[in-house]
């Protein structure tokens, strides 16, 4: 059983890696044609900067690929050996703790280089060492405190029920909810300022956009996201009462009323087209699978690990091949994604206008340097939107030419 399980990663890092070589030569050719939707310094930054990630996503993929190799061939059974914890429940959070602990600093020089090296050079990081550690620190405060209360939780179900993975999914499941429903009041309270809109007449035209859609939420605020990052978005957050409207200040700054009407207008298709529980339903399936599968793991898969088939190493194991499964559905995800990203655009276009909405994505390519063409496979695998020239083209937007085509043409999407 160990040896299917590693034959599945092997050829999950032999294609993660394949399809980064195949968009770097692709961007690289790309990089040469005449630049559409970017000015012509960006369009050539922005290929760059997708070299570059995809350059580091490689190496990354071959120290994530050692690391595997390590844990399983020796690393797992070490660190067991080192644990000597008679409660079944405290030897779980005591050994998945230290395992995700590990791992953080192991693969943490990629994250520095990221955020200090790379996204500095190409002018997005405004992260400085001191609010570096000060997240860190924060984070790893939440993740000791309640992610040892959410493996000791996983950990009683797995030892107490013989269907423990139907208990534990519903468990796991509700859990995720739950920090959907926090997780604004957490950035608010820990991480983030969030304040209420300073222009009242942007606060009001976005007031009446929701009422139009019936869209109700604890209130539409602004986030200080330029302090860590200069790229622009924007979010609706929370659930239930919690549910807020947020703007990073960058994306305020940048684009006009009319324009931040029309990207919200998009965010609110997926709430009229109810993308937001389809995912949930989605991410629900998935995560039902997930948990059919390694709640059902044989024996010899343990022995093959050296480690006892009990709650610490079940919940490590499944952290371990997980993403290997998620990898082989996330065509599937991404189709559904890009399909509901089409949906959408043709709602806020219709909200505001077909313009307004043009506008708005071209500023945000421009100002978040997205490099416009990508291989269709890598977009196949990967994109969870569709690729901004397909997206102009369903907008009836003319990129080569700079203008729309028809401003009644009806997209192509179909309904």
């Amino acid at each position: 059983m160990l040896e299917i399980f590693v034959i599945a990663y092997c050829l999950y890092f032999i294609f993660n890696t394949y399809t980064s070589f195949m968009q770097i030569g692709f961007v690289k050719d790309a990089k040469k044609l005449k630049p559409i939707i970017l000015d012509s310094n960006k369009y050539a930054e922005a290929a760059n900067y997708s070299i570059e990630k995809e350059k580091i996503a490689i190496a990354s993929s071959f120290y994530d690929f050692i690391l595997f190799m390590l844990w399983i061939g020796f690393g797992l059974s070490f660190l067991d050996s080192l644990i000597t914890v008679e409660s079944i429940w405290l030897k779980a959070v005591v050994f998945v703790d230290l395992f995700i602990i590990i791992n953080w600093f192991l693969t943490l020089p990629f994250e520095l280089y990221s955020t200090f090296k790379l996204n500095k050079k190409y002018g997005f990081s405004n992260m400085t060492p001191a609010l570096f550690i000060k997240d860190t620190l924060k984070t790893g405060f939440l993740f000791l405190v309640f992610g040892s209360i959410v493996i000791a939780g996983i950990s009683y179900i797995i030892s107490s029920f013989d269907t423990w993975w139907i208990w534990g999914f519903v468990f796991i499941f509700a859990v995720i909810i739950l920090i959907n429903m926090l997780y604004p009041v957490i950035r608010d309270k820990m991480f983030d300022k969030f304040d209420k809109l300073k222009d009242e007449e942007l606060e009001k035209k976005i007031e009446n956009l929701l009422d139009e859609v019936g869209f109700k939420s604890s209130g539409v605020f602004s986030v200080d996201a330029s302090k860590r990052d200069n790229r622009l978005n924007a979010y609706f957050g929370g659930l239930g009462a919690t549910k807020r409207v947020v703007l990073f200040d960058t994306l305020v700054e940048k684009l006009s009323h009319n324009e931040l009407l029309a990207v919200l207008g998009h965010e609110l298709g997926h709430f009229k087209n109810g993308d937001i529980m389809k995912n949930i339903g989605i991410m629900g399936v998935i995560m039902f699978i997930f948990f059919a599968i390694f709640g059902n793991l044989p024996e010899e898969l343990f022995l093959g690990l050296n480690i006892a088939n009990e709650p610490y190493a079940i919940i490590t194991v499944f952290m371990i091949f997980s993403p290997i499964l998620s990898f082989f559905l996330m065509p599937l995800i991404s189709m559904i994604s890009r399909h509901n990203e089409y949906a959408a655009d043709e709602f806020g276009s219709n909200l505001s206008s077909k313009e307004d909405l043009v506008s708005a994505l071209l500023k945000l390519a421009n100002e978040n340097k997205s490099f416009p063409l990508s291989h269709p496979i890598y977009i196949f695998f990967y994109y969870s939107h569709p690729p901004l020239v397909q997206r102009f083209k369903e907008l009836g937007y003319d990129v080569e030419n700079q203008k729309f085509n028809s401003l009644n043409q009806e997209p192509n999407y179909v309904k």
